[in-house]
């Protein structure tokens, strides 16, 4: 039994270290993992940078995939793709995902796609999607600007799972306001045709209504013996009606780690 005691404490120990390295191991590897909100810029205060966080993060766990928000003061002289690219490849984040940047002293804002981000973002994606956050990017408004791309990416990448991913024929209308619409359409012609009929009107003054043809023209200078009619010719011009094309696609990009990327930004 004595010999046994020496020889069970050295196995628990052993264990423990496996234990241990493993550990370290995986928290080594966590912190090469840059988070999924980094906001260097400071944009957001603490209980906006938690609630995003967390949209984030369960965006991340239902789709297996990082959508990631990245705020900076300035771009280093670096361009906002350059930037955007490199931030991803080089920080650790999963093979699939989406990044938007935005540089505040540039006043630039770059989506970069990559593995599936760039089918579930297309082109005609990316213009829908940056339509739905850049009015409160400009406005200020940073944390609805970052959410609504958040969930907007959602979307977009539930679209993509379907097999049917947002495209040039599928991108999602806004309502029509028909009575609105209406409204102001008989407006502008009411306007436009008063003008019209007021300027017609004001070159008749002197002319008057008379009760014959005959009476516009002048006596004896004009004498018709015989008439006929002839078609000369007829002219048609026909062009081929362009056809649609179905889907737009991606058009990507190599970054410097090698690594193909879609995308697009602009300014706010």
């Amino acid at each position: 039994a004595s010999a046994l005691a020496p020889n069970l404490f050295s196995m628990f120990a052993a264990i423990f270290a496996l234990l241990l390295c493993l550990t370290l191991s995986l928290s080594a590897f966590a912190a090469d993992k840059a988070p999924l909100l980094v906001d260097e810029a400071d944009l957001l205060s603490s209980a906006e940078e938690s609630a995003l966080l967390s949209t984030l993060e369960a965006i991340n766990q239902k789709q297996g995939m990082d959508v990631v928000v990245v705020t900076v003061d300035d771009l280093n002289g670096e361009s906002a793709m350059d930037y955007a690219d490199d931030f991803y490849d080089y920080n650790g984040y999963a093979e699939d995902g989406v990044l938007l940047l935005v540089s505040i002293d540039d006043s630039q804002w770059y989506i970069s796609t990559t593995g599936y981000g760039i089918t579930a973002v297309t082109d005609a994606g990316l213009s829908y999607l940056s339509d739905q956050f850049v009015g409160d990017l400009s406005s200020g408004d940073y944390y609805d600007a970052f959410k609504t791309y958040a969930e907007e990416c959602d979307a977009l990448i539930d679209m993509a799972r379907s097999g049917d991913p947002f495209d040039v024929e599928d991108l999602p209308k806004a309502p029509f306001k028909f009575f609105k619409n209406l409204l102001i359409a008989l407006g502008i012609g009411l306007v436009v045709a008063l003008i019209i009929t007021g300027r017609m009107r004001s070159k008749l003054k002197t002319v008057r209504k008379q009760a014959a043809a005959s009476d516009y023209v002048k006596a004896g200078s004009m004498k018709i013996t015989q008439s006929r009619d002839f078609f000369l010719y007829r002219q048609v011009n026909r062009r081929a009606r362009a056809q649609s094309s179905g889907s737009g696609g991606s058009r990507t990009h190599t970054s410097s780690s090698g690594r193909s990327h879609g995308g697009g930004g602009g300014r706010f």
